[in-house]
């Protein structure tokens, strides 16, 4: 019998690569996407995927030669997004939602088994009114990024309830760990450099998934049909403040806490650095989105996944850190 094949679009970005070294290990044949070269990183974290995963270049947005490497796949995961919220709504539009369009036009064509499409916790805006679980209605916040993974999703909806595809949804919250840029390698270095200020007085809700946590939450969503047409979240279990868990970095620095402000002030002085850092040439996340989500409050259920498919979390922060410490320092990173 022939190995069952898996597609990952983002192959070589963080989660991809994840992905991609699961399916290989247990025996998939692994093939994807990824606008970086073949062998290299998207985000520039870490090397390509894992041995023996062919990863062509391409670009979900366009036509190419992805599709054709899509064929025969009995399982597709789309990782590949725009995940900022310093791009306009027309560019996010444009990867996000015309791209999963795409990538669902390719499902359809090919007849693969299933798709995984990664959403976000964003999309329930930045004001969760305790733990808010699937039932909970979308709410859009005017970040780019939060807005068009809400759009993302009615293009795949639409398409498993037309019958065009079997489609599974997973709305991952903030994925920390070896590898992550968004929350292990850039807080890491802003810290060093002083300069992160956390809105809220710090006290906003940040919600850790370790990367091992999330790539077996997906696998058990595509794995069988209860995860067909199913809107999953997937946490580490338990928030907590946005300063309790960049504290586990300032303690590896051997440095203070961050500073804290409210959030109007900590928006302020965000937007005016972001302009700055950009007419300087240096992109940066630093604006009053990013102020807002990490001002965040409440959590996300995750007992629908325990429920249907038997998930649970296996490594708790303190554990996950452990694990983080470890490969920061294995990568020169402190």
């Amino acid at each position: 019998m022939s190995a069952r094949v898996v597609f990952v679009t983002g192959a070589n970005g963080f989660i991809g690569r994840a992905l991609c070294r699961w399916y290989r290990a247990a025996g998939w044949t692994v093939r994807g996407v990824d606008r970086a070269a073949p062998g290299g990183s998207a985000d520039g974290a870490a090397p390509a995927a894992a041995d023996d995963v062919e990863v062509v270049p391409g670009d979900v947005t366009e036509p190419g030669g992805w599709v054709d490497a899509l064929a025969g796949a009995d399982l597709v995961i789309h990782t590949a997004a725009l995940v900022s919220n310093t791009a306009g709504l027309a560019e996010g539009v444009r990867v996000n939602v015309g791209g999963t369009r795409r990538v669902v036009e390719a499902v359809a064509a090919a007849g693969a088994g299933r798709l995984v499409h990664f959403s976000s916790a964003a999309v329930y805006g930045h004001h969760r009114d305790g733990r808010v679980d699937e039932h909970e209605p979308v709410r859009p916040s005017g970040a780019v990024y939060g807005d068009t993974k809400i759009a993302s999703e009615q293009v795949v909806l639409q398409a498993h309830a037309a019958g065009e595809i079997s489609a599974t949804i997973v709305r991952p919250t903030d994925v920390y760990g070896p590898g992550s840029r968004p929350w292990t390698i850039l807080p890491v270095q802003m810290l060093r450099a002083g300069q992160v200020l956390l809105p809220a007085h710090g006290r906003g809700s940040f919600i850790p998934i370790y990367v091992d946590d999330l790539v077996d939450g997906v696998v058990s969503a595509a794995a069988g049909e209860e995860g067909a047409g199913q809107v999953f979240n997937l946490s580490g279990g338990q928030a907590v403040e946005t300063r309790e868990f960049l504290g586990h970095y300032c303690r590896m620095l051997g440095i203070g806490p961050p500073r804290t402000a409210s959030t109007p002030v900590a928006v302020a002085v965000a937007e005016v650095m972001g302009r700055a850092l950009r007419l300087a040439g240096r992109p940066s996340e630093a604006n009053g989105a990013t102020m807002r989500m990490l001002a965040a409050t409440g959590d996300v259920s995750i007992d629908k996944a325990r429920r249907l498919l038997g998930w649970e979390p296996a490594v708790d922060l303190d554990e996950g850190m452990r694990r983080t410490e470890t490969w920061l320092r294995a990568a020169g990173y402190l």
